[in-house]
């Protein structure tokens, strides 16, 4: 197998080596240049027709795309530590926090990123009033994980560490690199975002 990524602080290939190093596996990784544009070549289309990072190419030539598809297939093949849950009630409780953050935290800082940051100025068409509405829609998403941390376990999904909060992790992380701040109130926020960011896997790079 291989895994097509780049280094951080793209968060959807950041995710598919957290997992990897939480589960001792050895993958090898082959950087994809975003910013040379390498992602969008017609060798790495060949792999991922939509030109995005991660792809996992298995040994017979399958592709797989999507962090949290990669995940999954990773931890069928590496089923410890569990990751997704180790009962049916975890795996739909983990399913509906991926869902959770994916839609509430990384919906507002991908607009951000492609509608107020100079970084993607030369790759689209902006709408810059829009894209900073989304610093008061990040923080009010904040706002919300905070008071459900508060309120729950010491991960996002309960007692266990797991892709729940790879993804938040990976997710706060690239947001403060755009430049959108966690609150500075959000005490259980940024008491789960220590607790992670101490593990030895969130320092996984390639």
């Amino acid at each position: 197998m291989i895994l097509y990524g780049e280094r951080n602080p793209a968060p959807n290939p950041r995710r598919v080596r957290i997992f990897v190093a939480e589960k001792g596996i050895d993958l090898p990784e082959t950087r994809v240049k975003m910013q040379a544009r390498e992602h969008k070549s017609d060798e790495h289309k060949a792999r991922n027709s939509l030109g995005q990072l991660p792809t996992l190419v298995l040994d017979d030539g399958t592709a797989i795309s999507e962090s949290v598809s990669i995940c999954r297939y990773l931890e069928s093949i590496h089923p410890e530590p569990v990751m997704f849950g180790a009962t049916a009630a975890e795996q739909a409780l983990v399913d509906m926090w991926i869902r959770r953050i994916e839609f509430q935290l990384m919906t507002p800082v991908g607009m951000f990123w492609r509608h107020a940051h100079p970084l993607t100025a030369a790759l689209l068409t902006q709408f810059n009033d829009f894209g900073e509405s989304n610093r008061e829609a990040y923080a009010r998403s904040c706002g919300w994980l905070d008071r459900e941390l508060a309120n729950g376990g010491p991960f996002i999904a309960g007692e266990t560490y797991g892709m729940a909060d790879i993804c938040a992790l990976t997710t706060v992380d690239f947001a403060a690199f755009t430049g959108l701040e966690m609150p500075e109130g959000a005490s259980a926020l940024r008491d789960w975002h220590k607790r992670v960011s101490d593990r030895p896997s969130a320092a996984a790079n390639s």
